[in-house]
């Protein structure tokens, strides 16, 4: 199922590349303030995709589990594990999206901080919660959950202080849908590099299970 919440998840990817450019030639002509409803517009509008993709997500993780070949007890684990991977979507989002901000923010090292951060809270929890406490496909899913809210949702609260020394915040903006468009074409060609994969991968798995399985091909031997 990882394939799913991979493809809806580079909407993350495409608005932080396209949208750390726009904000980065916005810093170039000195205007901070503009600046800073661009990064807020980019930001809000992640979080907003995200909770819409996230509510659509869970609704279509066992259709699509069953389009990629799982059936069964294989189809449960898929949408168990699956329905809390798309609760998470929105900070999966972000995480994608502060990564190029980051760099815009002149914060790179912050940027590879939180991912470190992330990626070790996602090692100790699955260790705590699938290994020690046997929680299942739903502890692995709680594990990534906690992880990307560290990379994804932490960060929030680092732009949205003044105390920070970020070259850009976040606060009130306005809408402009000229400007997220130049964002989604500017970062459309960077998403693709995830967003392409990923399709494959589901169309892959989609074929092999409908063309190549069978259930006596997984029967043990007699």
């Amino acid at each position: 199922i990882m394939p799913l919440p991979m493809l809806l998840g580079t909407i993350g990817f495409m608005l932080g590349t396209g949208g750390s450019a726009i904000v980065g030639i916005t810093l170039g002509e000195g205007d901070r303030e503009k600046a800073d409803r661009y990064f807020s517009l980019f930001v809000w509008t992640a979080l907003l995709a995200g909770i819409v993709l996230a509510a659509v997500g869970v609704l279509i993780v066992r259709p699509a589990a069953a389009l990629l070949g799982a059936e069964g007890e294989m189809l449960d684990y898929a949408v168990r594990y699956g329905r809390l991977l798309m609760a998470s979507l929105p900070t999966f989002i972000l995480q994608n999206l502060f990564q190029s901000f980051f760099v815009t923010a002149e914060k790179p090292h912050l940027g590879f901080a939180f991912t470190v951060a992330a990626g070790g809270t996602n090692m100790v929890l699955d260790v705590l919660l699938v290994g020690m406490l046997h929680g299942g496909v739903e502890g692995a899913a709680i594990a990534t959950f906690i992880s990307q809210a560290v990379g994804g949702v932490l960060p929030l609260f680092y732009f949205l202080s003044r105390r920070s020394t970020s070259s850009i915040h976040l606060g009130r903006t306005q809408w402009n849908g000229s400007v997220i468009r130049s964002a989604c074409i500017n970062g459309s060609s960077t998403s693709s590099t995830t967003r392409i994969p990923a399709a494959c991968t589901c169309a892959k798995r989609s074929c092999t299970a409908r063309c190549c399985w069978t259930p006596a091909s997984m029967a043990p031997p007699s």
